[in-house]
């Protein structure tokens, strides 16, 4: 298997309990995950429902939650009757995988996932490209970009004939890994192989990250004109609000949030979403509002630290406290799914843990960096180092993140403002004024906690010139 080491082809071996008897034990396991037995008979013809969310999680976009629900069920009856079918494990397991990433709930169906998957390829060891696909996407989901890699090489290298979702797969793994040349290439690659609505979706990740917001825009623009299903446009819409968002467009979010909310009740990222617009409109119960509906129903740890920041800067620290240990609490749900949740972490300890908190989430974040060198652990971990007072040190990570040459083309808001009081810090004056300015340019409403303190840090550097005028 190509893209899969021989060291980590022994160990994945010996997880996956090697041999015909040791194989057979691991399958009579796995059938736990099943329902009562039934009498063995022809495979029963898929429900609508089933139909349409196997369509979608074989095909690379985002499936309805109503949908994935039955197809699991659809999975667990075919292979219960026959339960050496590589393909339905396969099938059950991306299942899985859709269903932890769209509840947020990684310790009830990641490790479903996982185990389906790996049932699969003993069933079918060689050129299982349906599983190999559905490990990326897991270690994908679980933050895991360098196995997420591996597996994805190992898809495309399997199958007989070229497969775009192998390529998709690897775009996500590379650009978590901040490889965006490596990201590069496999889009390029993939578009040469599809030109369906979630291979623009995909592109527009990458375009975003170079920078290139216009094209990324488009590129979303189209997918959701072309998608399929309700739950497919609304992913592509609460991307294209996410964008909006970004260049600091309160009202173009909102209206990109709202739709996806309409066409997919179920798409919480997009009620997070409205409230981060809704609170910079100055909407503040309405935010809370949304943020809180988003959490009760897809509870993960940065919409916890999002509404804690809202409610922090509202005065409210007792509700703010109650996020944070949600936040905490989430995480380490997450940790038992397999999800490593470091990065948010490590922001969280950074800005409110103080100087021990701060020093916790330089250690936390140096083990990202060493996982996933991308522009987000860079900012993070400069940011960390910052509030310890290493501030020479923090410059040089601030300022990988916003290096175009290392994947900082796009360039947040919150990763000029970090590198901006960092130069402050150092007294490098011009600078400092030059980042923090481009952070209220670019978003002048990117943090509620933040934003204030970049108003005031201006205002301690002295005066500027009447033509790179703030807005308020």
């Amino acid at each position: 298997m190509s893209g899969v080491s021989g060291t980590e082809n022994r160990a994945r071996r010996g997880w996956l309990l090697g041999g015909s008897l040791v194989g057979c034990l691991a399958l009579g396991g796995t059938l736990m995950l099943l329902p009562p037995e039934r009498p063995e008979g022809p495979r029963p013809a898929s429900g609508p429902a089933a139909a349409h969310a196997r369509a979608a999680v074989t095909g690379g976009v985002p499936a309805a939650l109503g949908d994935l629900a039955a197809l699991i069920d659809d999975r667990q009856a075919s292979l219960r009757q026959h339960p050496r079918d590589a393909r339905a494990w396969a099938v059950l397991g991306a299942a899985y995988v859709e269903q932890g990433r769209r509840t947020g709930d990684a310790a009830a169906h990641f490790p479903k996932a996982e185990e389906a998957l790996r049932t699969s390829l003993e069933v079918r060891p060689r050129g299982n490209v349906a599983a190999l696909e559905g490990l990326a996407a897991l270690a994908n989901a679980r933050h895991d970009f360098r196995a997420g890699r591996r597996w994805a090489r190992a898809a495309a290298s399997a199958a007989d004939d070229d497969r775009w979702t192998s390529y998709a797969l690897l775009v996500d793994a590379c650009s978590g890994l901040g490889d965006h040349a490596g990201a590069g290439r496999a889009l390029e690659r993939m578009l040469e192989l599809d030109a369906s609505p979630a291979a623009r979706a995909r592109a527009a990740g990458v375009y975003r990250d170079q920078g290139r917001r216009e094209d990324a825009a488009a590129a979303l623009a189209d997918a959701a004109a072309g998608a399929r299903a309700p739950a497919e446009r609304a992913a592509w819409l609460e991307r294209a609000g996410r964008l909006a968002w970004e260049r600091g467009d309160r009202e173009g979010a909102l209206r990109y949030f709202r739709e996806a909310v309409r066409v997919d009740p179920d798409q919480r990222a997009a009620q997070a979403g409205q409230g981060r617009a809704l609170a910079a409109l100055g909407r503040t119960s309405e935010a809370l509002s949304v943020y809180r509906i988003a959490l009760a129903k897809q509870p993960l740890p940065r919409y916890a630290l999002e509404l804690g920041e809202l409610y922090e800067s509202l005065g409210l620290d007792h509700a703010a406290r109650v996020q944070y240990d949600l936040l905490r609490e989430r995480v380490r749900n997450a940790a038992a799914g397999g999800v490593r949740e470091d990065l948010v972490l490590g922001r969280f300890e950074a800005d409110h843990g103080g100087r021990q908190g701060a020093r916790a989430a330089v250690r936390r974040l140096r083990g990202e960096w060493r996982r996933r060198p991308s522009p987000a652990v860079a900012d993070a971990l400069g940011w960390a180092l910052h509030r310890t007072g290493a501030h020479r040190e923090a410059l040089r990570f601030a300022a990988r993140a916003t290096d175009p040459e290392h994947g900082g083309g796009v360039r947040p808001a919150a990763y000029a403002y970090h590198r901006g009081m960092i130069e402050k810090a150092l007294g490098r004056q011009a600078p400092a004024r030059r980042h923090l300015r481009e952070a209220l340019r670019t978003n002048p409403y990117f943090s509620p906690l933040a934003v204030p303190l970049a108003r005031k840090a201006l205002a301690e550097l002295g005066e500027v010139p009447v033509d790179e005028d703030v807005p308020e």
